[in-house]
C-alpha cells in the first residue's frame, strides 16, 4: 500500500513539473473584446529598462495567456500593440503575483475599462489610485480656478491659490505614508513609498521601511526602498 501511495504521489509531482508550474508562477488570462488583430506583449521593468517577458500574436480570437515566473510580486503591463500607429491608451498596468490574474477588456478602451481579479495587492493598488485620482482632481480644480478668472488674478489671490494647491498635495503624501505603513504586509507598501513618494522626508520613509514584514522587506521594491534609503542618508 505504501508503495502504491508513493507512486502516485510521484506521479503527481512529475506531473506538476511537466506543466512547469510552481509556487512563484503567475498566469495572466482573459479576453480583449472586439480584438481580431494585433500582438499583446506582457512586460515589466527588471531594473530601469522596460523588458517583453512574452508576446502573443492575435488573429481572430482576443483570448490569451502568459505564464512567467516570479521572483516577488512586482508591476507588470500589458501591452496591446494594435498596428494603427497610435500609441495611446495601449498599455494596462497591474501588480503581479504568483497565481492565476484574469485581465478582461475591449479593443476600443484598452486601458481604460479593464477588469483585473486574482491579485489582492493589485487590489490594494487600485484603492490607492482611486484616492489619489481625488487628490489629483482636486489639485486641477485648483489650478482652474486661476485659469478661469474673468479677471486677472492679484498676487494675494494667486498665493492664495498655491497655498490650497500644497495643502491639497501635502495630504496626498500624507495619504501615501498612511497607506503605506497600515498595509506593511503588503508589496504595495514599498511599492508606494519606493515610486510615489521617494523624494518625502527620510524620517517617514523609514517610518515605512521599519514598519515592513520581514517577506516584504525581503521583495524586490523592499530591497529597492532600503537601498534609497542609504543612499539619502549617504
Amino acid at each position: 500500500m505504501k508503495k502504491v501511495l508513493y507512486a502516485f504521489a510521484l506521479l503527481l509531482l512529475i506531473s506538476a513539473c511537466g506543466d512547469g508550474i510552481t509556487e512563484n508562477t503567475m498566469t495572466v488570462s482573459g479576453t480583449v473584446k472586439g480584438l481580431k488583430k494585433g500582438t499583446l506583449y506582457l512586460q515589466h521593468i527588471p531594473d530601469s529598462v522596460l523588458v517583453v517577458v512574452d508576446s502573443l500574436e492575435i488573429k481572430g480570437d482576443g483570448s490569451f495567456q502568459f505564464q512567467t515566473e516570479l521572483e516577488s510580486p512586482e508591476i507588470f503591463y500589458l501591452y496591446l500593440n494594435k498596428k494603427d500607429n497610435n500609441d495611446l491608451n495601449d498599455r494596462i498596468s497591474f501588480f503581479g503575483e504568483p497565481g492565476n490574474i484574469t485581465i478582461n477588456t475591449s479593443w476600443n478602451t484598452f486601458d481604460t475599462n479593464a477588469e483585473i481579479s486574482g491579485s489582492e495587492t493589485h487590489k490594494k493598488l487600485e484603492e490607492y489610485r482611486k484616492h489619489m485620482t481625488r487628490v489629483n482632481k482636486r489639485n486641477l480644480e485648483i489650478l482652474q480656478q486661476g485659469y478661469n478668472s474673468e479677471t486677472p488674478l492679484d498676487s494675494l489671490q494667486l498665493d492664495s491659490l498655491q497655498r490650497k494647491s500644497d495643502r491639497n498635495t501635502q495630504r496626498g503624501y500624507l495619504f501615501a505614508i498612511n497607506f503605506a505603513i497600515n498595509n506593511k504586509d503588503s508589496y504595495i507598501a514599498p511599492y508606494i513609498a519606493i515610486s510615489e513618494i521617494a523624494n518625502a522626508n527620510v524620517k517617514y520613509l523609514d517610518s515605512i521601511n521599519n514598519s515592513l514584514t520581514p517577506e516584504v522587506a525581503d521583495s524586490k521594491y523592499g530591497r529597492l526602498l532600503k537601498e534609497h534609503i542609504t543612499e539619502i542618508k549617504n
